[in-house]
Formats: C-alpha cells, sequence, structure tokens
C-alpha cells in the first residue's frame, strides 16, 4: 500500500471537505456519546443546537466568536504566505498580561482616550511577542513553528507570574487574579443585558481589511506568490524579509486586540484561566474556512459553538470540560482525514514471491 498524490485534485471537494468533516465530526461525536452511556440525539442538541436557541445564547456565541475571528484573521494572512505562526496564543497571553498592566494603570484615569490607548497596547504586546519570532526567523533561520510553540509557554508562565505576584488583587484574599478592571476601560457593549461588546465590529471590519488585502491589493499579490514559491517570489523581487516581518507583526496584532476583547470585556481582569485555547483554536478556523474571508466568519461560527456547547453540556449531563478540546480535535482530525484524499489516493500493489525479482503482478487504485 502506498499513497500517490493525484494528477488534478478535485476544486468541488475542496471546499466540501469541511462539511463532510463536520459530519464525520457529528457522527463520531454521537458514537462518544453513546460509549460515555449519555444519549446521542440529546447529547447532540444539548452541544449544538440548545445552547443558540434563545438571544442570550446567540450573544454568548458572539463573545466567543470574537477573540476567536480575531486570531484567525491573523493567521490566515500568515498562512497565506506559508508562515506557520502556531504562536497566537502566546501572543494573545502576553498582550492579555501587557493590555491588564496599562488597564490596571489607567484605573483613575478618564477620558475618551483610555480604551484606544488598552487596544493599542495590546496590540502592540503582541507584535512583540511575533516579533521574537520575526527575528529569530529572518536573522538565524529558526524554524517558526517550533520557536512560536515554545513561546507559548513562556507567556502563559509569564501570566501566571503577574496573576501570582506583581499583579495579584491585595484585596482579593489571596486568590491569583488581578483587581476589577474599572468600569471606564471596559469595551462598550452592545446592550447591558448581554456580554457580547463592540469588539465584534472590529472583528468584522479587520475581516473586510483582509479580504481587500488579498484580492485587490500588491501586497496581497505577494502574500500569496510567497505561499506559492519562495524562490518565485525571491526571483520577482519581492523582499521576503520584509514579508514574513509584516505577516507575524500583523498576526501578533489581532491576537492582541482579541486578547483585549476578552480581559476588557466579558473576564474584566486578569486570571490564571484565561487560556482559552483561542489561538490554537483559531488555527482550525483558518484551515476549515480555507483561508477565505467568509469561510473564516463561518468556522468562527461553528469553533465558536464548541465553546459554548461545552459549557452547556456541562451543566445539563455533567460532562468534563475537556469535551471541548475533544470535539475541536476530532474537528481538526476529519478535516485533515478528507484533505489528504483530496490531493492523494491510496494505490495497493500486489507483488509475485519470485525468488529471483519481484515483479507487480497486479494494482488496485483505491479512488
Amino acid at each position: 500500500m502506498r499513497i500517490e498524490k493525484r494528477v488534478q485534485s478535485s476544486k468541488h471537494m475542496i471546499y466540501l471537505s469541511p462539511v463532510l468533516a463536520v459530519v464525520l465530526t457529528l457522527l463520531a461525536g454521537a458514537a462518544l456519546f453513546q460509549l460515555l452511556g449519555h444519549p446521542p440525539g440529546e447529547s447532540l442538541y444539548n452541544y449544538f443546537i440548545n445552547p443558540v436557541s434563545d438571544m442570550y445564547g446567540l450573544t454568548e456565541l458572539l463573545v466567543k466568536v470574537t477573540p476567536l475571528l480575531l486570531c484567525a484573521i491573523g493567521l490566515t494572512l500568515c498562512f497565506k504566505g506559508q508562515v506557520w505562526n502556531i504562536g497566537a496564543e502566546g501572543q494573545f497571553l502576553f498582550a492579555a498580561l501587557m493590555a491588564g498592566m496599562v488597564t490596571l494603570e489607567l484605573a483613575d484615569v478618564e477620558g475618551f482616550w483610555v480604551i484606544p490607548v488598552i487596544l493599542l497596547s495590546g496590540a502592540l504586546a503582541g507584535m512583540a511577542w511575533a516579533g521574537v519570532t520575526a527575528v529569530l526567523k529572518t536573522k538565524f533561520g529558526a524554524n517558526e513553528i517550533l520557536t512560536t510553540i515554545m513561546l507559548n509557554y513562556v507567556a502563559l508562565n509569564l501570566l501566571l507570574w503577574g496573576v501570582h505576584g506583581p499583579l495579584k488583587d491585595p484585596d482579593g484574599y489571596n486568590f491569583p487574579e488581578s483587581a476589577l478592571f474599572s468600569e471606564h476601560t471596559l469595551l462598550p457593549l452592545l446592550s447591558e443585558d448581554y456580554r457580547v461588546t463592540a469588539a465584534i465590529f472590529i472583528a468584522l471590519f479587520m475581516l473586510a481589511v483582509v479580504w481587500f488585502l488579498l484580492s485587490k491589493t500588491l501586497f496581497g499579490f505577494q502574500i500569496r506568490v510567497l505561499g506559492e514559491s519562495a524562490s518565485a517570489a525571491k526571483f520577482a523581487g519581492f523582499n521576503q524579509h520584509r514579508l514574513i516581518w509584516l505577516l507575524l507583526l500583523f498576526s501578533g496584532a489581532m491576537a492582541g486586540i482579541a486578547a483585549v476583547s476578552e480581559i476588557n470585556g466579558p473576564v474584566g481582569q486578569l486570571i490564571p484561566t484565561l487560556n482559552l485555547g483561542y489561538g490554537y483554536a483559531a488555527i482550525i478556523v483558518v484551515f476549515m474556512g480555507r483561508m477565505h474571508p467568509l469561510g473564516i466568519l463561518l468556522a468562527s461560527i461553528l469553533l465558536g459553538l464548541t465553546y459554548v456547547g461545552g459549557e452547556m453540556v456541562q451543566i445539563e449531563q455533567g460532562m468534563p470540560k475537556s469535551i471541548i478540546g475533544l470535539f475541536q480535535g476530532m474537528l481538526l482530525f476529519f478535516l485533515l482525514a478528507c484533505d489528504l484524499f483530496i490531493h492523494y489516493r491510496v494505490v495497493f500493489d500486489r507483488w509475485s514471491t519470485s525468488p529471483t525479482m519481484h515483479t507487480p503482478t497486479s494494482t488496485k487504485v483505491a479512488e
């Protein structure tokens, strides 16, 4: 048995495979619930339908979609240019730490400029953390996959140090968390009855910006050429190092704004459990959405649903929190499996048992 590249991949299946991956994930999820002793139909309903059956549930979905979409927007440009930034999680956490420090410093300072300054601090912190990877890649040739993954853990431990140390609320009964942020430092709510903030409009605006960059500008063309062939980009005279820097800095800025949307939004303080995996889940969003703005938006909604659905089955059926990661992992696994069979086919070869030579006697191709 061997894997053989197809002469031509099906263009229709490239866009249908995410749908097939979702169907396979639902079937696998049903089997999983059955094995755990829960009714599959009721469990899937509680996971995917019940959480968004009212206005409160829909707004909670938007709360999860906002940081996912912002992180995915930045990763889309990176992945388009074959710059494999796996560090949106670390950029998110480091930006949360820095923006949280700025927020606490501005607790007693009011003004229309306070929230823009906090957003800018988060964006700059995310850019700085991504800049470490850019330096290592462009100056020393370090693999960005390895460096970004390792920096994620550094950022997490910096956050833990902050909330257990200098940023811990002195009036918080020794709990490892910062003081609650002042009201004027929080992002505006769309409605006093729900937790969704104006950050969702920032995410949608940046999604439109990315669409314009990729489809209408020379910069977008350079990104696509770099992604298709680095040697072709070099031959065309494109500055590869400059492009890598721009892509990583933009991705870091988006992760930083995502962090502000979380800590200055529904959370309202720095806490050690801030690492909800938005940076990692955003990678699934990008591939599910086929690096297209509309696809990314739909995939963000789907991945956001895995968060609110996971919380629902925890409440309704006593399921563990790890069910969220399990569903996200199954979704990624089936997506990659579908993509494999779009571009490759399995070929079975039967060889003769001649003592002098091995001659293929028959070949069966699994389409």
